[in-house]
């Protein structure tokens, strides 16, 4: 068995947390095994004051612990899901999904108790298309501006005044012990997360069996059929975050876990127009309920909202 294991991450508080959280589990799975962090810089995190949209997506947050393993210098590496693109690079594989937090979307304010006490004009800020297009059509009349940086400098802005509340990831707040910044939650009815929002993904290269066989006991079952459900909607319709794109998949109701419900959505930014489509299919086969949802947002109209996107 392998003595030592390198995980690469970036350097934000949050990644850090999840880089150390699965560190921790492996080393608690298998005795002896030494575990190391090998933090890195990426374009994404030094890339504040421009749209991630127009400079390539959110691989900007995953190139660089790509090319760290590709080189030797990491074993593997630690992304939150919403992060990843929807195709890995040919020689890489997603070993394990880890057991999902929770996947809302969190409101943020000091002033507001939610979205709806905003008054109009009001500036609420978000990193997320997505997030955009779904607050702007409920609520027309309220300011959506830009919001990039790590959870902490978006905090510290909303703190300045800049904003009137800022919606954040449930997830990323919790489990930096943010929890009593959080005014409340949006209901996924509301506002649809991301595909793979508040699940932990571990990647290494295909070849790397080894590192694989050390991280498959993190996987978690439920939430990779819901997760690989979601991303196949994403996959389908070419998704990252130049789409405001959502996806949601939860065992359905009255399953005992053998069938997923799966929601999602496209929308323009301004959220004018949207196009949503559920369904439900067999938790063992979840890239087909996927692709069947992504067929239904198509006849629905999403080709057209996407094809407005394209510059």
């Amino acid at each position: 068995m392998m003595r030592e294991l390198r995980i690469a991450t970036r350097r934000s508080r949050l990644a850090l947390w999840q880089a150390e959280h699965i560190k921790a589990r492996l080393e608690a799975l298998h005795a002896g095994l030494r575990v190391s962090l090998v933090p890195l810089s990426t374009r994404g995190d030094e890339l504040l004051e421009v749209s991630l949209a127009k400079e390539g997506g959110k691989g900007l947050f995953v190139k660089e612990l790509e090319l760290a393993m590709a080189d030797g210098r990491a074993d593997l590496a630690v992304h939150s899901m919403k992060d990843m693109p929807a195709d890995l690079p040919e020689g890489f594989v997603l070993a394990a999904i880890t057991e999902r937090e929770d996947p809302r979307d969190a409101f943020v304010s000091s002033r507001y108790a939610d979205l709806a006490e905003l008054p109009a004009g009001a500036v609420l800020g978000t990193s997320s298309l997505r997030r955009q297009a779904q607050a702007a059509e409920r609520y027309p009349a309220l300011v959506v501006r830009p919001l990039r940086g790590n959870v902490e400098t978006r905090l510290a802005k909303l703190d300045r005044g800049e904003y009137a509340a800022i919606v954040l990831a449930a997830a990323g707040l919790k489990r930096l012990g943010l929890d009593d910044r959080i005014r409340g939650f949006l209901p996924v009815e509301e506002c649809l997360p991301a595909a793979g929002q508040a699940a932990l993904g571990i990647e290494c290269l295909a070849a790397r069996a080894d590192v694989a066989a050390l991280v498959a006991p993190l996987a978690d079952a439920v939430s990779s059929a819901c997760v690989r459900a979601e991303r196949a909607v994403n996959r389908a319709l070419g998704g990252s975050c130049t789409i405001p794109l959502g996806a949601y998949a939860e065992h359905a109701a009255e399953s005992a876990g053998g069938r997923l419900r799966l929601r999602a959505l496209v929308a323009s930014p301004d959220g004018r127009r949207v196009v949503r489509a559920e369904g439900e299919g067999d938790a063992a086969r979840p890239e087909e309920l996927g692709l069947r949802i992504a067929g239904l947002l198509r006849e629905g109209g999403a080709a057209e909202i996407l094809a407005a996107l394209v510059p």
